[in-house]
């Protein structure tokens, strides 16, 4: 077994990793969700006239609605897969003897690293059981495609891509990536929570009142929608600046291995878009005011505008950086 099998072995091992802890995550959030309805139903069951004293226990006891067993699973199969996967992308780069980051799918691996190790971090003092359930997911299914329908051979890069900007431009675009991710699955957790905390019960919307229901009382147990809007903002701000560093960057490589700063290359569009969506979603947040679902919708549109100028452009639309090699 080469350098290079090793490494996908490793990458594989990282998979199933974090396969046994999006599932841990998902029972946590299952027990969660089954825990909280029980506390509605005893609270109903006070409300029609039952004696306190024949449901406060059992309330007390379900109040935390946590799974210690499958938290503690969760997590150290997280860290776990974190390290394998560390191990599977440095051993990628000895095995190509370059840094791992031009292709598909060494691009894909790395972006799943910074996607769960920014998960780690956040969630460092208190899970969040389904916000790393979607960025579990996201990142679970994001290296199955990769070892299935983007891997290819370690091997050298062609003499365009023999360069520093190599580690800078498409290094920073690929953490820029991955927060976004976890930014993205905070935002979609606070439009859930919004809903909740206002409590539109009769609003004739079918979200609202599938959110508002006994099923989704779990949502009482996350964090308010204001801290998990605040802790998106940050996430994206980080990214947007490591974004925008990319555009820069890539300007300048572009320049110097093709002579020209800018050629309206489909990936070039397509960064640029994404900046302008998340540069919109900014000064709306901090200059006019926007906040709560509507502020979150453009975090919506530029994850979506991301996935789109990884996938799409590289595998249907043909260009400059076509790299991919599939």
């Amino acid at each position: 077994m080469n350098t290079g099998d090793l490494s996908t072995l490793l990458v594989w091992a990282a998979a199933t990793a974090f396969t046994i802890a999006l599932v841990a995550y998902s029972v946590d959030l299952a027990r969660i969700a089954e825990r909280s309805q029980r506390v509605k139903q005893d609270a109903a069951l006070v409300g029609a006239g039952a004696p306190v004293s024949a449901v406060a226990g059992s309330t007390d006891q379900r109040a935390a609605g946590r799974s210690v067993r499958a938290e503690g699973i969760a997590r150290s199969t997280h860290v776990l897969g974190i390290a394998l996967l560390l191990g599977g992308i440095v051993l990628r780069g000895v095995a190509a003897g370059r840094w791992p980051t031009a292709n598909m799918y060494e691009f894909t691996l790395v972006a799943v690293f910074w996607a769960t190790l920014i998960l780690a971090v956040v969630q460092r003092r208190r899970i969040i059981a389904f916000l790393s359930v979607v960025v579990m997911g996201l990142s679970v299914v994001a290296l199955v495609v990769a070892l299935n329908w983007f891997y290819i051979q370690a091997d050298a890069v062609q003499p365009a891509l023999q360069s520093y900007w190599l580690v800078l431009h498409v290094g920073v675009a690929i953490a820029a990536t991955g927060i976004f991710t976890v930014a993205f699955g905070t935002s979609v957790l606070q439009v859930m929570k919004s809903y909740r905390e206002e409590g539109l019960v009769d609003n004739p919307n079918a979200v609202r009142r599938t959110l508002t229901g006994r099923r989704f009382s779990w949502l009482e147990q996350v964090p308010a929608g204001r801290e998990l809007e605040a802790m998106s903002f940050r996430l994206n701000s980080v990214a947007f600046v490591l974004w925008t560093f990319t555009l820069i960057g890539g300007a300048v490589w572009a320049e110097h291995a093709w002579g020209r700063y800018w050629g309206w290359d489909p990936k070039e569009v397509g960064t640029f878009v994404a900046w302008v969506v998340y540069a919109a979603y900014l000064h709306a947040r901090t200059t006019r005011g926007w906040s709560g679902r509507r502020a979150s919708y453009f975090v919506f549109v530029g994850y979506a505008v991301v996935l789109a100028n990884f996938t799409v452009v590289n595998l249907v639309v043909t260009g400059k950086h076509s790299y991919s090699r599939l």
